[in-house]
């Protein structure tokens, strides 16, 4: 027989932050107890509220099945005594086990011959599995942080209230905390308090939807969606559209109802950036716009319960709002009191780490850095950026910073706008901290980049230099995301970069600083940025053994690393890939531990040797203009002509000879075309297409 599951876990309102990875949690850990227990089920579903995680799966198997299980006992030579009588060890095993001693076996393991049962375990009945599991199960839904409450001694995101267990109609029971499993759920906390039964996941979520609870969290964020858009709609303007809000709010309701208020239009003098972040951050509140795109004085929150009068709650909702304006309003008239390059020198005071220095002297380092960059890849925005590096990090001594911190950046730029400093400059200064998270957007313009970069290496080196390195999971400083985004802006830019030079000059600013060895810190932070790229790029499909390849060969300029890895995964695909790979990889192994040798054309004796000769420099004098310009597929296409001439000579001529002179000759040769290879990439890391 096969049936329904259904768990509900009641709570006091859960953090909307908490939930959306605590579903996946709760479907995975019931998925292997019924594993484990060797119980079938069908599709397993997962819902959630504010106020309850939900679980409901079909096809449930009423029991485990059965099986054949072996448990292992003392070693033989304790079970049975010299005359092969068992021993009290074998006696009390078997004791153990339910069986009788004459049933015991000798098997082999890892520790030696021991002795042995064979039985059929039968399975559990379902019920009796999920009674037993699920307290523990609900513990081990991971949550950012948990709580206790009273003296009881269970942990969850909120205190527990209830808990729907129901198997076909029948209570799984079991305790958590001081909550007894049963079948009576709650509606809405405000319009349907009291308790209800259940028996089954239709009708639970049937109830819950005639009081207005919406338990699918799909549903609810495209009701909040719609039904927005849709107020916003009726006074001809647009709901702002922000996903990550709508993320937020769906798990903040269990009940959709919006409203929509509005401010005083005097608030409108600040910045649309301001006016959005006091609704989003602090309320919970959508923005709302004209036709041409611009921030009006409307405002859209969504309750979770309707009320009699709309506009006793719109008040409300406009009374808190304004306030939280009033306050911005008077730190930003507080900030264009003066320029924003005036709070420089204020860097001075902030400690940026205790062992780099304070917040000043990063920017000193990092704007130093950026203009050297310019100097390279961009000589007519080098006084951009020099500006742009001395500006980007003052607004951090603003007021509307330290109340909105998420505004770092984008506030300066407002400022700097004001101010009346370029528009290059204005740009960069919100820029320079992309990409900010993961498939974040980068840079746009050139003036940022720089500044980003120099900043970001400037903290990895820093970092680096004083022993602040990350280990495991534990990345404090983000040197991780810093990288990545060095590689990711640079391979934007699509502009080569002495990697090993920029490491080396930031290095040199940080000299006083420095209290690991340089050689160790220049080849660790090569090292770590050299392992985000790899990582970078197996994250995105590239094969793992051509990413190795490339950045094993050289790592010294991202940009020319991106296009050896694409041209290797594009060449990679030719049909006759592995039978040209088993010749090159023959020259690497064979080269391994041996020393560089020179090439004497007078030793070269035999017509195989001396046909690879000729071959290898017609190959590398056509190959080389194609490897200048970057175009390593062409260049690739050109050294594969090698195969033959190569094959030619493992087949016909003997490399590791008595003869010295003889040995170290061809050794030579191989040793110029591995080295001649190295400039692509080192293929003793390049697989099989068929591995």
């Amino acid at each position: 027989m096969k049936g329904e599951f259904l768990l509900e876990i009641g709570a006091e309102e859960i953090p909307a932050g908490f939930i959306p990875a605590a579903l996946p949690a709760l479907e995975e850990l019931f998925k292997q107890t019924l594993n484990s227990a060797l119980i079938g089920y069908g599709d397993v579903s997962t819902y959630a509220t504010p106020r309850r995680l939900i679980l409901c799966a079909n096809g449930v198997d009423a029991g485990g099945r059965s099986r054949e299980v072996q448990r292992t006992g003392p070693p033989k030579a304790n079970a049975y005594d010299e005359a092969g009588n068992p021993t009290k060890a074998a006696v009390g095993f078997a004791r153990s086990q339910g069986v009788d001693v004459s049933e015991l076996i000798v098997v082999q393991t890892a520790r030696g011959e021991q002795v042995a049962v064979r039985k059929v375990e039968e399975g559990r009945l379902t019920t009796d599995v999920l009674s037993e599991a699920l307290p523990g199960l609900l513990e081990k839904i991971p949550f950012p942080k948990t709580m206790r409450w009273m003296d009881l001694d269970v942990r969850f995101a909120r205190p527990v209230h209830w808990i729907v267990a129901v198997f076909e109609d029948e209570v799984a029971p079991f305790t958590f905390g001081d909550v007894q499993s049963g079948d009576r759920s709650f509606g809405h906390r405000f319009t349907h308090p009291k308790s209800f039964k259940v028996s089954s996941f239709k009708q639970l979520s049937g109830k819950l939807r005639s009081q207005g609870i919406l338990i699918n969290p799909i549903e609810r964020r495209r009701t909040i969606s719609e039904e927005v858009s849709a107020l916003a709609s009726e006074q001809g303007l647009m709901a702002l559209e922000d996903t990550e809000l709508l993320d937020e709010v769906e798990f903040l309701v269990e009940s959709p109802y919006p409203v929509m208020g509005k401010f005083p239009r005097e608030f409108l003098e600040l910045p649309a950036s301001i006016l959005i972040t006091c609704m989003k951050k602090h309320q919970r509140y959508f923005a709302v716009q004209s036709g041409d795109g611009r921030i009006t004085n409307r405002f859209i929150a969504v309750n979770n319960t309707p009320v009699k009068d709309p506009q006793v709650s719109i008040k409300g909702h406009e009374r808190v709002l304004k306030a939280r304006l009033e306050d911005a309003r008077f730190y930003f008239r507080e900030d264009r009191s003066a320029p924003l390059i005036n709070r420089l020198e204020a860097l001075k005071g902030v400690v940026f780490h205790s062992k780099l220095g304070t917040s000043y002297e990063k920017v000193s380092r990092f704007t130093r850095l950026a203009v050297e960059l310019a100097k390279v890849l961009a000589p007519d925005q080098a006084l951009h950026v020099e500006r742009a590096a001395l500006l980007c990090k003052c607004d951090l001594e603003t007021g509307i910073v330290y109340e909105f911190p998420e505004l770092q950046g984008i506030i300066g730029s407002y400022y700097a706008d004001m101010d009346g400093e370029p528009e290059p400059v204005a740009t960069a200064i919100r820029e320079h901290y992309l990409p900010a998270y993961a498939g974040d957007k980068l840079p746009e313009g050139i003036v940022g980049a720089l500044v980003s970069i120099g900043d970001r290496i400037d903290t990895i080196v820093g970092c680096f230099a004083v022993g602040l390195i990350p280990t495991g999971a534990a990345d404090p400083y983000a040197l991780r995301r810093h990288a990545l985004g060095i590689i990711q802006i640079l391979i934007s830019l699509e502009r080569s970069l002495d990697l090993e030079a920029l490491v080396q000059q930031a290095l040199d600013l940080l000299e006083d600083k420095r209290t690991r060895p340089r050689p160790e810190v220049q080849a660790d932070v090569m090292d770590f940025i050299r392992t985000r790229f790899v990582n970078f790029h197996t994250s995105r499909d590239y094969p793992l053994d051509v990413v190795e390849a490339a950045v094993r060969a050289r790592f010294d300029d991202v940009v020319d690393a991106r296009k050896r890895v694409d041209a290797l995964s594009k060449w990679k695909q030719r049909p006759d890939f592995d039978a040209i790979m088993i010749g090159f990889k023959r020259v690497v192994n064979i080269l391994k531990g041996t020393s560089p040798s020179r090439v004497d054309r007078e030793l070269l004796v035999e017509d195989a040797e001396k046909a690879l000769y000729r071959a290898f420099n017609q190959v590398k004098e056509r190959a080389r203009p194609f490897i200048d310009q970057g175009d390593y597929f062409r260049a690739l296409e050109v050294i594969a002509e090698l195969k033959g001439p190569i094959d030619s000579l493992f087949d016909h001529v003997m490399v590791m000879v008595e003869d010295e002179r003889l040995r170290n000759n061809r050794l030579g040769l191989l040793r110029n075309i591995a080295d001649f290879f190295e400039q692509i990439a080192d293929f003793s890391f390049i697989g099989s297409t068929a591995e």
